[in-house]
């Protein structure tokens, strides 16, 4: 070989791949993207779970489920297929912003 082609080698030697290096991976991102999705996941159940539970709420809040036999009590068929509110989203909402339980209406108490 001659001097020429041994610069002309050396020069594009450093331009190989690390073929130690070429199929190192860390996990670290694996473990990062696995706990994203399981929260999300847990959002996205909690969430459903809210608005079931809103749901269920505002029909009893407003007498949709009152059974018509027995006065006074719930009917748990109504509760498991009632639609109190239009979309599920405004469950959703109102979950969300009230967090605290609505105070009972002090009307007629007296001191």
């Amino acid at each position: 070989m001659s001097d020429v082609e041994g610069k002309i080698l050396k020069m594009y030697d450093k331009s190989k791949p690390d073929e130690e290096h070429l199929f190192d991976s860390s996990n670290w991102n694996h473990v990062a993207w696995c706990i994203v999705v399981v929260l999300a996941g847990l959002v996205f159940w909690l969430a459903i779970a809210l608005v079931n539970a809103e749901n269920q709420r505002n029909a009893l809040m407003t007498k949709q489920c009152a059974d018509p036999i027995f006065k006074g009590e719930i009917d748990r068929q109504c509760l498991l297929a009632v639609h109190s509110r239009e979309h599920w989203w405004q469950h959703l909402w109102y979950g969300m912003r009230h967090v605290t339980p609505e105070a009972p209406a002090t009307v007629g108490r007296r001191r």
